[in-house]
């Protein structure tokens, strides 16, 4: 597990780098995000929790684990989120379920400016029911790429999925320097 966490997140890091523009900040170091973090994390998350904020100059990484029980949602609409600034890149760790991306938002309301979504996972961020998304089964091993405004949420998962969330943030609203307090 620690080889396939550390080199998927190598992986989707560089997959998803931003290209190189008016350079701000150089950064001189690596930051590890462990397997043994993850795990810590992983063991604590009922549902979303942050690892570290990196500020790679140009833009943050931020890397989270995600936990989801067992949820099937009725007819033809999924609640969720759209995040108006970040990329996410879903790595799949373990378990499996529908993820429905896409489609029409019909009442979303903006998440709380003082609360932890927008101030440390995800930035300011819209949620609600949406419906008219692509759905499809995901599951270890899968890697699925979330742009900014894009609705997404789970519409079917039989037993949990876990799943790391590297987060993509040109504008900086996520903490640069952040450290899960349980991993200091």
């Amino acid at each position: 597990m620690k080889t396939t966490s550390l080199g998927a997140i190598a992986l989707l890091v560089s997959l998803a780098q931003i290209p190189a523009g008016t350079q701000v900040r150089t950064p001189t170091t690596a930051t590890d995000v462990t397997n043994a973090e993850i795990l810590a994390i992983l063991k604590m998350a009922q549902t979303d929790q942050q690892l570290k904020v990196v500020d790679i100059g140009k833009y943050n990484v931020g890397v989270g684990v995600l936990h989801r029980g067992p949820t099937h949602a009725t007819g033809t609409t999924v609640n969720g989120l759209s995040h108006n600034q970040i990329t996410e890149v879903y790595y799949v760790i373990s378990g499996s379920g529908t993820l429905v991306t896409g489609g029409t938002m019909a009442t979303p309301k903006s998440e709380p400016a003082d609360g932890t979504t927008v101030k440390v996972l995800v930035g300011p961020s819209m949620s609600g029911a949406f419906q008219n998304g692509q759905s499809r089964k995901i599951g270890p091993g899968d890697v699925v790429i979330i742009p900014p405004g894009v609705p997404h949420g789970f519409s079917d998962i039989d037993d949990h999925i876990d799943y790391l969330s590297i987060r993509m943030d040109p504008d900086h609203v996520l903490p640069s320097g952040y450290v899960n307090a349980a991993i200091k």
